[in-house]
């Protein structure tokens, strides 16, 4: 069935998904064709015939230049999963249940192993961790201060000597705030801890560089960036234990069994390379839109910034503005924006179903009717400067809303 034509609308939902990238297409093009001629592209890069080592080699060369973007050590750290979500998953049940298991190997009969995560995750990172409680895990939720950011004094309060992975997210999907994840890493470490972060919204938005964060996992998608949905990598340092939670064939070094979408994997590397090329240039150019937003929202009656966001600030992603309306439910607003031609979110649209306040601005304290009013704008590498001031111009019209 097409899609209604959206040629004319704003695009102002990017930390939801990013339209696909040109270089992406570009790279998966090969591989979209059908019949024989396909083959090569889209044999089993497992098989072990001229058209799957063809595919292995495509497979190989991609994880060589995600490796290099992420500077990562090592190509083999990078491990292609179905997306951030599986990533998650994969690192906060897999590390956490390799590390009981050594312990109860080692004749610890009694050791029970303690997780820390921050309250504000995206839910890829807090179910897992509510699934381990309710297994019998230890698990504690640091909380953040009402400006969104993970304290490492906070960390450090929480830490046992059974503490044995924290995962903290390197910048926050609804509120942008960019957390400080080489220090945090440091607390864990400190108390032999692993560490996991889930870079989904950093990359492409803030320098990425795994050896500086000394983190010990991260986990990436490629449809944040650009990259085709369906596809992601979690980043394992290399002789990091983690107990494998897809079980098969034994494919990506035996951390995630399942045959590898070669057309997908080339498309998302082929986003990430781009995406940290130009991010640099490109979150300067966020950065000077996500200010006008910001300053020009903050004189609106019935506006209220969720955070506050200084000119120029690195503490805050550059293409993220999040606002509060208060009287008026994110559902409303959202769907108000759209009758205008402008598409944009009340909260993590993988929550965007439910009619609960944001888990995020409830953890930074913020009460719950106005949690209810939230606002999301996040934008990328089509947003224009005429965009944001369509949005300026819209919002009075939204709040002041006659049908």
């Amino acid at each position: 069935m097409p899609c209604p034509s959206l040629e004319d609308a704003i695009y102002l939902d990017y930390a939801a998904t990013a339209p696909l990238r040109a270089e992406a297409l570009a790279a998966m093009e090969p591989y979209l064709m059908t019949g024989r001629a396909a083959a090569c592209g889209q044999a089993n890069p497992n098989s072990v015939h001229s058209a799957g080592r063809t595919a292995f080699r495509a497979l190989e060369e991609a994880r060589q230049m995600v490796a290099a973007a992420l500077n990562a050590r090592r190509p083999d750290e990078i491990i292609f999963t179905s997306g951030a979500t599986e990533a998650d998953n994969a690192a906060v049940a897999g590390m956490t249940f390799s590390a009981q298991r050594r312990k109860l190997d080692s004749g610890q009969k009694d050791f029970k192993a303690h997780v820390i995560v921050s309250a504000i995750e995206h839910d890829a990172v807090l179910c897992p961790a509510h699934h381990l409680a309710y297994q019998g895990y230890e698990v504690d939720f640091i909380e953040p201060t009402r400006a969104g950011f993970i304290e490492a004094s906070a960390l450090e309060a929480l830490c046992k000597p059974n503490t044995v992975l924290v995962s903290v997210q390197a910048a926050n999907s609804e509120v942008g705030s960019v957390q400080a994840v080489r220090q945090l890493a440091d607390v864990a470490h400190a108390h032999g801890a692993l560490f996991h972060t889930d870079a989904t919204q950093a990359l492409g938005k803030i320098p990425v560089d795994l050896r500086a964060w000394d983190c010990d996992a991260a986990s990436f998608s490629a449809h944040k960036i650009g990259g085709p949905k369906g596809c992601g990598a979690l980043y394992l340092r290399a002789r990091t234990p983690m107990q494998p939670q897809a079980l098969g064939g034994g494919q990506e070094g035996t951390k995630r069994s399942g045959t590898q979408d070669v057309c997908s994997i080339v498309g998302f590397a082929a986003a990430v390379q781009a995406a940290v090329a130009e991010q640099a240039q490109e979150s300067a150019r966020l950065m000077r839109l996500r200010d006008h937003i910001y300053a020009n929202a903050a004189n609106m009656d019935g506006v209220l910034p969720t955070v506050e966001v200084v000119p120029g600030s690195l503490d805050y992603l550059p293409n993220i503005v999040n606002l509060m309306v208060p009287g008026i439910e994110s559902d409303s607003l959202v769907l108000r924006f759209d009758t205008l031609g402008i598409e944009v979110s009340g909260a993590s649209a993988c929550a965007s179903n439910s009619l609960e306040p944001s888990h995020v601005l409830r953890a930074m304290g913020v009460a719950t009717d106005d949690a209810q009013c939230e606002l999301r704008a996040s934008m990328g590498t089509d947003t224009t400067a005429a965009d944001a001031d369509a949005f300026l111009a819209a919002l009075p019209r939204v709040i002041d809303w006659r049908p």
